[in-house]
């Protein structure tokens, strides 16, 4: 799944939510020209600087017909430069370079104090993830399910628990759904437990999902989207995003799919049997 900016950022820019400036020309409406092009460029495999070297021009034409213009809907068209380096030509220090420019011409802008905020989260969720490595005791919590009834990592104490952080909306976790619940069908009854920490913002419809899925364990959710609560908690800024904890609440797994998970719990389950 896509970080969290990255998805902010796009959103942004969608045509009902465009950024207008003053004048003739509306710099808002142009990039989201320019973007379409970009994507077209994309999908049709170009990734280097030397075949995007057309955008790359039409993003420099842009930042010149604006020259001097200090709003959101300009300052935009430098950072999706910076994020084309970044995320597709893969060139950091250019990125970089771009980013820091950003900083400096836009500085005091909305758009310039959200990317700034949402870094100093980054950076602290950076650390928090860090932590939160194999052999780690994973923090624990004490919250109501979407059910209303007592959801703790201490009320699953003796048996292997996997946190599942998801969400509806997500391509990917939607994919390894099958896979979790055929491995919860066939450890369950052997001391295997699930968490799942929605990041969706609509109650009912994570409860009709989970039932038309047979996600019968308990999910954690408060609407957040994600600031989700827990979310926010354990640095999560992307998803899907798993933790595998044994019967002491250490971290045993992190981040598993497919077989892989399926052979971590399985091998869990065993170990804990061994150790009765």
């Amino acid at each position: 799944m896509k970080k969290k900016l990255l998805f902010l950022i796009f959103a942004a820019l969608l045509p009902h939510q465009l950024i207008f400036a003053d004048g003739n020309t509306d710099p808002a409406v142009e990039l989201h020209s320019l973007i379409i092009q970009v994507g077209a460029d994309i999908k049709a495999g170009k990734r280097t600087e030397p075949e995007l070297s057309d955008d790359l021009k039409q993003f420099d034409a842009l930042l010149a017909e604006h020259k001097g213009e200090k709003t959101d809907a300009v300052a935009q068209i430098l950072y999706m430069k910076a994020l084309l380096y970044s995320e597709v030509i893969k060139d950091t220090a250019k990125s970089d370079a771009l980013m820091q420019q950003l900083t400096n011409d836009f500085s005091g802008t909305p758009f310039v104090a959200k990317i700034q905020q949402q870094q100093v989260r980054e950076d602290a969720a950076g650390k928090i993830q860090a932590s939160l490595v194999e052999g780690a005791q994973f923090p624990g919590f004490n919250e109501k399910d979407v059910a209303g009834k007592s959801l703790s990592i201490a009320n699953y104490k003796g048996k292997v628990v996997m946190i599942d952080f998801w969400a509806t909306w997500c391509g990917p976790c939607r994919g390894e759904i099958p896979n979790v619940v055929a491995t919860y069908q066939k450890y369950h009854d052997k001391g295997f437990e699930i968490i799942g920490v929605s990041l969706d913002q609509d109650s009912q419809k994570l409860q009709n999902f989970t039932q038309e899925n047979n996600m019968t364990w308990q999910q954690y959710f408060d609407g957040q989207g994600w600031d989700n609560k827990l979310a926010v908690k354990y640095g999560i800024e992307s998803i899907p995003m798993t933790f595998l904890l044994d019967g002491n609440g250490k971290i045993i797994g992190k981040n598993l799919r497919g077989q892989e998970l399926t052979d971590a719990v399985a091998n869990a389950v065993a170990n804990a049997v061994a150790a009765k």
